[in-house]
């Protein structure tokens, strides 16, 4: 069953120097109860596809095309007020960066509780309970007094936890985490990504964005994996990861170091791809990735691939494939 369902999602910039298609084309579902990892380089269109999902796209963007469903309702005919209802409480987002995410003139146990006592009717006490119970689910040492601390007296990591918990205080159905282990040391990112893991033993569904797959690599059923606003490949993580089609996605796995006990393996110099992702402004014509592809044809300069599927629930947009 799929709880959320995107189809053909377009969004895009008007800028002063050209039309930006950040988000091209996107069709992608989450089944319930799954875990969907978005991989790819910073600029390749996955914060942006996760916050037109919540409509949450300012000016100078706009959704120009697609639907999006979820629970049989596409989100984009929603008024403002029908989407209010749901952001927070059907379906929440972990944002960045936390001290950007969360009110520094508010403690935290106010800025928790606000969205209990908005969405689930509750009183003052009953939602200061249920924040309460929250922090300590999510690891917060002494959330009694903790509640009453502001965000800057707050590590990262706990940050980071106070989001989580924000997220889960309405129990909604999916929550799209994009890069929550940014700005964390490699200890914090585990404790963090172990308590997004346990998210599925509550019934939620996750969509997690990163541009690491190494860090998704033991968490996910499926990723997806985006260049320029477009998913050029998707797989459940076993095919992605044993047989990567896209020269892109096989630049990325070739791109995370092993620890391999293989002395070969252990002094191997990492691999990178080379150039940089293309201003969206002026992406090349054909193939986006033809400039920095060393398996580069002529057909992929001329015309652009579509998304081919090479075998069941394995698709690829690449002409190598067609």
């Amino acid at each position: 069953m799929h709880i959320l369902d995107i189809k053909h999602l377009s969004t895009y910039f008007n800028t002063y120097a050209g039309l930006a298609k950040a988000v091209d084309d996107v069709s992608f579902h989450v089944k319930k109860n799954e875990m969907v990892g978005v991989v790819g380089e910073s600029g390749c269109g996955k914060s942006v596809m996760a916050r037109s999902i919540l409509r949450l796209v300012k000016a100078p963007g706009r959704i120009v095309d697609g639907e999006i469903f979820f629970a049989g309702k596409d989100l984009l005919k929603l008024t403002e007020k029908q989407m209010r209802m749901i952001r927070g409480n059907d379906i929440s987002m972990i944002f960045q960066e936390p001290m950007s995410s969360l009110n520094p003139a508010y403690n935290i146990g106010k800025q928790v509780s606000e969205i209990i006592m908005l969405h689930q009717a509750a009183n003052q006490k009953e939602a200061t309970d249920k924040t309460i119970a929250l922090l300590r689910m999510v690891g917060i040492p002494s959330p009694e007094s903790r509640i009453r601390e502001y965000p800057f007296q707050m590590s990262g990591g706990m940050r980071q936890r106070v989001i989580i918990a924000m997220a889960l205080a309405c129990k909604p159905k999916i929550i799209l985490a994009d890069e929550p282990t940014t700005a964390l040391d490699v200890t914090i990112q585990a404790q963090v990504l172990e308590l997004i893991q346990q998210l599925q033993s509550l019934d939620t569904s996750v969509v997690l964005i990163t541009h690491d797959l190494g860090v998704i690599a033991q968490m996910v059923q499926r990723i997806l994996v985006m260049y320029t606003g477009k998913i050029v490949e998707q797989a459940n993580v076993e095919d992605l990861f044993n047989n990567p089609l896209h020269p892109y996605t096989y630049g990325l796995m070739e791109s995370i170091p092993s620890l391999d006990s293989d002395e070969t393996r252990y002094n191997k110099k990492l691999k990178e791809i080379k150039g940089i992702v293309p201003d969206l402004r002026r992406l090349p014509s054909g193939c986006s990735f033809y400039p920095r592809c060393d398996r580069v044809m002529d057909i992929c300069k001329q015309e652009p691939p579509e998304l081919f599927e090479v075998k069941e629930c394995h698709k690829v947009r690449c002409w190598l494939y067609k």
